[in-house]
Order: structure tokens, then sequence, then C-alpha cells
């Protein structure tokens, strides 16, 4: 039978581990963020990795310790988005007080997040605007990765049309298949709007929650 580890040992290497993972977190999120300090000022994700390695004042060797290509790095600046905007989705739901309600706050929150016309988001330094774009062209050749990053807000939106469901206010005969086209609706509605001249004749949030709401309801119930 092999004698256990001495306290004192495990205590040292604990130590050391944390240490380690605190210096590796510290080390990805200046790379984060130089890439959206250059993603805000190119307008794209047109950048180097030189640039970046400039910008955030480390190596190529750590560079690719922690990311494979640059294209890892993107897909970690939209899942970083995704995961903020998921954040600021869930406060927003939180606050109102019935189901209609927080079906509406879902909707207007994400509409904000992925349309490029709006302001910048929490958190306020980046506008994230490219990261949105981009989800199409990624969804393309990281499908897995796009499905996994988005998936907790389709399963929100799932629970939150079956509430206003059980609660009369939504009378779809199929929740899942309308949750779904509500999601994709708001999501890639920026791009309709990338298409109109006119500024006063894009679609916003609320315009887009309204046509949603519409979906949900039946003649009937409407």
């Amino acid at each position: 039978m092999t004698a256990a580890e001495p306290a004192w040992r495990e205590r040292v290497i604990s130590r050391s581990v944390d240490a380690a993972r605190t210096r590796a977190e510290e080390r990805i999120q200046r790379f984060l963020d130089a890439a959206f300090e250059l993603v805000d000022e190119k307008g794209s994700t047109e950048f180097t990795v030189q640039e970046l390695l400039e910008r955030s004042k480390q190596s190529l060797r750590g560079f690719y310790e922690y990311f494979g290509s640059k294209d890892e790095l993107v897909l970690a600046l939209f899942e970083e988005t995704v995961r903020e905007a998921s954040d600021d989705i869930d406060a927003a739901v939180a606050r109102a007080d019935d189901p209609m309600a927080k079906l509406h706050a879902f909707v207007v929150t994400l509409h904000e997040w992925c349309d490029p016309g709006e302001a910048p988001r929490k958190r306020g330094t980046h506008t994230r605007r490219p990261i949105s774009e981009l989800s199409m062209q990624l969804a393309a050749h990281h499908a897995e990765r796009i499905r996994a990053a988005l998936a907790p807000d389709a399963h929100r939106l799932r629970e939150l049309v079956d509430a206003a469901a059980d609660a009369g206010l939504v009378t779809v005969a199929d929740r899942r298949t309308a949750s779904a086209l509500v999601l994709q609706t708001v999501m890639y509605s920026w791009f309709g709007n990338r298409l109109v001249e006119r500024p006063d004749r894009r679609i916003d949030a609320e315009a887009t929650w309204e046509f949603c709401r519409r979906a949900l309801v039946t003649p009937e119930g409407a």
C-alpha cells in the first residue's frame, strides 16, 4: 500500500498549480484584450499575429501555447462575446415580471448585442461588432463550436417560450421550432439592416420583438 503524500507537499503543489493557472489566465486575457482593441481599430478581424504580439507585449511562443492558430483566437473572441451577452440577457430577463415580459427582455437584449448598428456593449471598451458579423462565416467551418457557444441562449429561450405557453400567452403548436425561428430572426436581423441604406428604415429591437410576438400567438389568441 502506497503511503499518502505528506500534507505539506500537497499544499506546496496546490499553491504552485494555482499560481500557474492565474498566470495563464492573465496572459490569455492580455491576448483577448489586445485582439479586441485591434478589431475595434480596424473594424474587422484582419489583423496579423505579429500585430497582436506587439499590442499584447507577449511572445509568439506564448501565443501558440494557448491558441493553435489565429482562427482559434477568433473563435475565442466569439465565445467570449457570447458569454458576456448571455450574462447581460440573464440579468435583463431576471428583472422582468411575467413570462411575456421575460421573452421581450430576451429578444431586445440579444438584438442589441447582435445588431452592428448598436452602441458598444457592457464592459464598454470594445464594440464586438465584427465578431457578430463573423458568426455565419465561423459556423461554416466550426459549426460544433458555434453551436456549443450558442446552446445556453437557445436553451434559455426555449424555457421562456415554454413558460409563456404554459401561462396561455403563447399559442404556437411547435414550441421547439418557434424558439429556433425566434433565435435566428433576432441573431441575424443585423444582416438585413446592413443592406438598408437609410438608417430610419432599419429594423430596431422593438420592431423585431413585435414581429416575434405576433408569430408566437395564433390569431385566436392575438
